[in-house]
């Protein structure tokens, strides 16, 4: 990479701590604000994403921040071990991403910090409370729609990115057997039959696609591709190799028909395609308001997820391509909708004309910002190398 391309990097790792550091105290006890502007309160699913470009940052203040939070999320835990989505309101509950979400968390806090132990009693509930998640008494847990970080989207069942982030948190958490247990699960075919079985048992992967699916439940299930599901399973390890690497071909393919076909203006993947469409059977009346083709939650450009694939293409050795990406991403994050501000980290990008149409100085933009150049930089994915070499792979 050449000296200019690197002060630019530079310029926005900058600019990135700024941001964190101005967020890292809100208005509710002294918590992080999800957004500078916009989103004062402390969500849990964002901040805890957030973690994986605090623990990288180096800055004492950030580390020190985050660790209240988890904390702080320790005492608004429910009896029975669930996180609420607001990390300051225990009342706030019915999220299917934010107990997993603080076990991996936890996780990368007891990494850091070297103590084993940590929010040891907070842990055991959290576990305990996924392992009732799933309907089957097996190892994938399942949602209700809405519930996860798509809250404009469904996702029924068996959704990819919670199943993900239960491998990682148990991985971390170095609960290797039930680990390998849940990839087993995730590695069946999803059930294209109009008719169930007794004997068979439904799961993530898609004949003759390189990717997992969306969601399955049963006969159900969507082909669309989740962009942070799927580099989820490239980064922890849960895709093997061979897989990973058809996959990102794939994406870079599909990326480049979209661009030729006008849906695309940006060098980045959108979150999730094909978009839905209001004639599409998985439409819903809702998405005329706040989810259109190429926003928000389908298919609009979310830097924080651009920052997991990048990092993604590091665990795959796509390093050129990580770098490309990076370079591109540098650019998204400068855009911002207020024009005072040099960098923007705005919350979202449409992806058709590449606007910013979120929060500026959004938390996780910043801080995954940070943690992908991270990864580019050392070409090395902390706090997931150590999950994929605890994979075993077999001919998958």
């Amino acid at each position: 990479m050449n000296a200019e391309n690197q002060n630019k990097i530079a310029a926005a790792k900058k600019a990135a701590l700024e941001v964190l550091l101005n967020n890292s105290r809100g208005t509710r006890h002294g918590l992080p604000r999800t957004a500078a502007w916009g989103y004062p309160e402390p969500y849990t699913r964002d901040l805890m994403l957030a973690i994986l470009g605090v623990a990288v940052s180096g800055n004492s203040n950030l580390i020190a921040s985050y660790r209240k939070v988890l904390e702080k999320l320790s005492e608004t835990q429910s009896e029975k071990g669930h996180i609420p989505s607001l990390a300051n309101d225990k009342e706030d509950r019915g999220a299917s991403d934010t107990t997993p979400l603080f076990l991996l968390g936890v996780g990368i806090y007891r990494k850091l910090l070297g103590d084993p132990p940590f929010l040891k009693e907070a842990v055991e509930k959290a576990l305990l409370w996924m392992e009732y998640q799933s309907p089957t008494d097996q190892y994938l847990v399942a949602q209700q729609p809405t519930s996860d970080w798509r809250d404009e989207q469904w996702v029924l069942g068996y959704g990819l990115f919670v199943n993900t982030i239960v491998y990682s948190y148990l991985r971390i958490l170095g609960h290797h057997k039930r680990a390998d247990a849940l990839r087993k699960e995730m590695g069946r075919f999803t059930i294209s039959a109009k008719k169930m079985h007794h004997y068979v048992h439904e799961g993530l992967v898609l004949k003759h696609k390189p990717y997992y699916a969306l969601w399955s439940y049963k006969v159900l299930g969507s082909e669309r591709f989740d962009l942070l599901g799927n580099s989820l399973a490239i980064l922890s390890g849960l895709s093997a190799p061979s897989r990973s690497r058809k996959m990102i071909t794939w994406i870079e393919k599909e990326c480049e028909a979209m661009e030729i076909s006008g849906d695309l203006a940006v060098d980045l993947p959108p979150n999730f395609f094909p978009f839905i469409k209001p004639r599409d059977l998985d439409w819903h009346e809702r998405y005329s308001s706040f989810n259109l083709p190429g926003d928000y939650h389908n298919g609009g450009i979310w830097p924080f997820i651009s920052g997991i694939y990048i990092a993604a293409l590091v665990a795959a050795e796509k390093y050129s391509l990580a770098e490309k990406k990076l370079l591109e991403l540098t650019r998204i994050v400068s855009m911002s909708r207020d024009p005072e501000l040099e960098f923007g980290f705005n919350e979202w990008i449409k992806a058709q004309d590449g606007t910013p149409k979120g929060q500026d100085w959004q938390t996780w933009s910043a801080a995954l910002y940070l943690y992908a150049a991270h990864c580019v930089e050392n070409r090395k994915t902390t706090f997931f190398e150590e999950m994929r070499n605890e994979t075993v792979y077999k001919d998958d």
